[in-house]
């Protein structure tokens, strides 16, 4: 248990729909510094790490399935870095939000969290409500804005203004956000 835990929301994606083209730029651009968190999370001691991720409508799905599906998808070597390892804590959603019809309120709780930090896809539309949900559940939420990708860049900014404003999100970066 930590009191920190590491969320990475929807980054097994095949990349094979419609906002593709405008997503992949984006996300290459993360991959980088959110490895590299991935990898430092996997070893501190005290932090948790959490993979959510949506079943695009498949609810025969495992975890295992999505992740397979994405490193056969059009772009594994934007999976492959960050490829949830053996026992790692997974949970699929359904809609945006990584709180809605998911586990991972009770997760955190039990594991006794108190400070969030929000990485994955997609800045204006998952992480937002994710960090909206977070923050009516008193979480305080940290985004390192190096490590989520938008679709839409104007979007994307705004996102992470009213994530800030509005619900007292740290703003920082990967390699400055555990400590």
């Amino acid at each position: 248990m930590s009191d920190t835990a590491v969320v990475v929301v929807d980054m097994m994606n095949t990349y094979q729909h419609p906002d593709a083209e405008e997503l992949i730029p984006n996300v290459e651009k993360i991959m980088d510094p959110l490895a590299d968190l991935v990898r430092r999370a996997r070893q501190a001691g005290g932090v948790d790490l959490v993979y959510v991720n949506d079943n695009y409508g498949d609810f025969t799905a495992q975890f295992s399935d999505i992740v397979g599906s994405a490193l056969n998808g059009a772009r594994p070597d934007l999976v492959k870095p960050i490829v949830p390892s053996e026992g790692c804590r997974v949970m699929t959603k359904v809609r945006h939000s990584a709180f809605y019809a998911t586990a991972l309120a009770y997760l955190l709780g039990r594991l006794e969290t108190k400070r969030l930090i929000l990485t994955g896809q997609v800045t204006e539309q998952c992480i937002l409500y994710t960090a909206l949900d977070a923050y009516v559940r008193h979480f305080p939420v940290v985004i390192p804005s190096d490590a989520v990708a938008h679709i839409d860049a104007d979007l994307g900014r705004a996102a992470l203004k009213m994530m800030e404003q509005n619900m007292s999100a740290e703003l920082t970066t990967a390699a400055d956000c555990l400590g």
